[in-house]
């Protein structure tokens, strides 16, 4: 049993100018992949060295391995799959899409509002509810709100073919030098965070005629790299956004019952893409989107809570920062965890340039504890720092997350 609370994030951690760099070159011919893999391998032993200066506990390689087009790249945690799945091709993102319309409850009024949905579309910012909302404040692009989107017409993937898994040694290369990095470093635990089959689904279809048959093919496709994780001994993240998020992209607002169902099909998804991965070799990550905007649509967790938790995972990370969600360590007054698992409570936010104090870390912290035990929660970051914050203050809001960590651990051991 643990004798303090330990420390982690989420995932994504400021890249330095030499991977952004190598990123491009590599993109462009430039560099061999031979040549990337040197440059990576360097910047993966420094940021996880930096995390264990830091005092995390459980530290990944800053997905480093997935490629972003710059320090404000808020997008590389999904996209990085493009280059890791067959069966996609390249079309305009503005073109009508044959897309096949589906029913988030097939058992529910097919007529409900929201009901009805589309295979795999990825909805505009322009169509969120939130953006409709607030679009003075979207449109200013000096607000701060304005999210770093693509504009319409340019190429975008889609499922045209068969979906395969092709990156098996691209997870491996990933794998192996956090491996060598936390070897380095004296680091015990890491993870790798990888998408989950609903988001690997998050795309246009053009080639599936069920919804089953899409998210049985992604899972398919991405159980491989979650193995690879768990066989190279790491703890595989499935970065999930969708079991939150899609609730704001669903215009007009669904019915409770039927975004539940939605869900449930793709909690059902990650269980199936982690039939050869231990449980306990297993986390998932839930979250309502990472811009910087208003989030007055976000679906309540207590209303998603449940068919997370049916996940068969061992721990289970969560918004708990932002001003839209601070309150929600309410959900676990009426609820128990399922045996041998854990929380990872966002106790500092990737949403807002302000440093939290440790006091106030170690209050929510213990605010988990007294619910939960301290001995099932570990402390995090509410979503990946990397794109979404300044390189300093993302640095010095995981400072302030150790530090609360061990203030908390005086007060709770």
């Amino acid at each position: 049993m643990a004798d303090r609370i330990l420390t982690t994030h989420v995932g994504s951690l400021p890249r330095t100018p030499e991977i952004l760099e190598a990123n491009r070159s590599v993109a462009a011919g430039e560099i061999t992949q031979e040549e990337f893999r040197e440059i990576q391998k360097e910047n993966v032993e420094w940021v996880v060295k930096k995390q264990r200066e830091i005092g995390i506990d459980i530290v990944n390689d800053g997905e480093y391995g997935h490629p972003a087009s710059g320090p404000d790249d808020m997008g590389s945690w999904w996209s990085y799959s493009f280059s890791r799945l067959g069966g996609l091709k390249l079309g305009a993102a503005d073109e009508e899409n044959p897309e096949r319309e589906i029913v988030l409850n097939p058992a529910g009024d097919p007529e409900s509002p929201g009901n009805r949905v589309h295979i795999g579309r990825v909805a505009s910012f322009d169509t969120r509810r939130d953006w409709q909302l607030f679009h003075d404040l979207y449109a200013d692009a000096a607000s701060g709100a304005a999210p770093a989107v693509q504009g319409r017409g340019a190429q975008a993937p889609y499922i045209g073919a068969p979906l395969t898994y092709t990156g098996q040694e691209l997870v491996k290369r990933d794998a192996h030098l956090l491996r060598e990095a936390m070897r380095a470093a004296r680091a015990e635990q890491g993870f790798v965070a990888s998408i989950s089959p609903g988001m690997a689904a998050d795309i246009g279809n053009r080639f599936y005629e069920t919804e089953e048959e899409l998210l049985g093919a992604a899972a398919d496709a991405m159980g491989q790299e979650y193995k690879a994780i768990a066989d190279a001994g790491l703890t595989v993240q499935i970065d999930a956004p969708e079991l939150a998020d899609v609730w704001d992209r669903i215009n007009p607002e669904p019915n409770v019952a039927d975004f539940q169902a939605f869900i449930s099909r793709r909690v059902d998804a990650i269980n199936r893409a982690l039939r050869d991965v231990p449980r306990e070799q297993a986390r998932l990550h839930i979250c309502w989107g990472s811009w910087h905007g208003p989030h007055s649509t976000d679906v309540p967790f207590e209303l998603i809570v449940d068919e997370c938790l049916r996940a068969n995972v061992s721990g289970f990370s969560f918004e708990n920062s932002t001003g839209r969600h601070a309150h929600e360590w309410r959900v676990w007054q009426n609820r128990s965890l399922p045996k041998e698992t854990v929380i990872y409570p966002g106790v500092v936010a990737h949403s807002t340039n302000i440093l939290e104090h440790p006091r106030a870390v170690a209050d929510r912290i213990i605010k988990f504890a007294d619910l939960v035990g301290p001995e099932n929660v570990i402390a995090s970051t509410d979503c990946g720092l990397g794109g979404r914050l300044n390189g300093t203050l993302a640095w010095a809001k995981l400072e302030s997350l150790v530090e609360g960590a061990r203030i908390a651990s005086a007060e709770l051991f």
